[in-house]
Parts: structure tokens; sequence; C-alpha cells
């Protein structure tokens, strides 16, 4: 008895579809690199966002607001301006890479460091430790900037971090060994050394930001 090839030869050349779990699988994106390193983090591609180590954890920021950077604007110039004519120290503003230790890379909104006699500040690697970090808060970093990175601020030994709350219209200063932030909403004072000191009327501060 002779086996046709009728019905098996339709089957056989037939496109099989792909089983469900291939098709998710196929369509899944690839997995986010796993970062534990500052040479690892410093190999990520550039992707317009904000990377940080923090002891180890990879933290990722996204694009800043409008009022983000209207405020990053407003203390970069009051800074500059209150330095003016002395060469001691510098301001600078994120995006930056500053090493606080073996697994820690973070990025302030706004920082000064201290320039030391005879050593010309070319890479990041040569600023040390900031005199002053600023970081303004926003949903995305609260959490992390009033707990991991004020720890590791004061920690490293930067003087001063301040925490620039918009929505409060306040600035909490940390030092070294508080365990209370000291607030202030109406003026905030700082000096380095024997420099003059510098005011920042802070209800005018927060009226230029929000207001106008």
């Amino acid at each position: 008895m002779t086996v046709t090839d009728g019905p098996a030869a339709i089957v056989g050349h037939a496109e099989l579809p792909f089983p469900a779990l291939e098709i998710e699988i196929m369509g899944m994106p690839a997995a986010p690199p796993v970062v534990t390193t500052i040479t690892e983090l410093l190999a990520l591609p550039e992707d317009g966002l904000r990377h940080e180590l923090l002891d180890g954890v990879h933290a990722v920021t996204p694009a800043p607001s409008v009022l983000h950077q209207l405020m990053v604007t407003e203390l970069m110039g009051r800074f500059i301006a209150g330095l003016q004519g002395q060469d001691r120290l510098c301001v600078f503003s994120s995006p930056a890479d500053i090493v606080l230790g073996v697994r820690t890379l973070v990025q302030p909104d706004v920082f000064i460091v201290q320039r030391e006699p005879g050593k010309p500040l070319r890479r990041w690697e040569d600023v040390g430790v900031p005199v002053l970090a600023v970081e303004i808060l926003s949903p995305a970093t609260a959490t992390r900037d009033r707990g991991a990175k004020r720890r590791i601020y004061q920690r490293a030994g930067v003087a001063e971090y301040w925490i620039v709350d918009l929505d409060a219209r306040l600035i909490e200063r940390w030092r070294p060994g508080d365990t209370r932030p000291e607030i202030q909403d109406e003026r905030i004072a700082w000096q380095a050394g024997d420099l003059p000191e510098l005011t920042i009327d802070l209800t005018a501060l927060f009226q230029r930001v929000l207001d106008t």
C-alpha cells in the first residue's frame, strides 16, 4: 500500500508560529549592565542621565527640571560674585566626576573646591574633597540626597553640605559631625578660612527662582 503526500506535505511546508514564551523573550530589552565599580561606571555610554556610585550602589538621575536648573544658575552666580578677587577656591556644577571613595563617585549640583598651591586643576581627579557641596532636591533624588549622599559627604569630610528644598523654600546645612541639619529659611552665611563671609538672602533667592 502506498502512502500519498497530501495533507502531510501541506503541513510540512507551513510556517508554524513561535511559541508565546519565545515571542516574549525575543521582544524583551537587554538587561542594563550591573555597575558596582567606578571603572564600570565611567565605561557607560553617554545617555544624557546622571550616573553616580554611592558606596557601590549605582544611582541614575533623569534630566533635571527647569526650576532645578534655575536654582543651579542662581547659586552659581552668587558664589562666583562672592569669590571674585581670590584664586584659592573654584566653583563648579555637574556633570562632574568627584571620587570620594573606592566605590563612590558623586556629581553634586553645585560645589566649591580648594586649589592647592602648585597643583593646577586639569582633571576631576585633581579637585579632591569639596569644601562645599550643594544638592537641590527633586522627587527622584530626595531620599538619597538626605540619606546615602548626606552620609557620604559627611564621612568624606565635606566641610558643609547644603540641601536646597524648593518646595519648603529652605536650605538644610550639614557639617561632618552633625546628627541633625541646621535649617535656614531667611539667609545663609558661608565662609572658607579667612576669606570674607558670603551671605545669601534666601527669601530673595527663592523668589527669584520660583516667582519670576
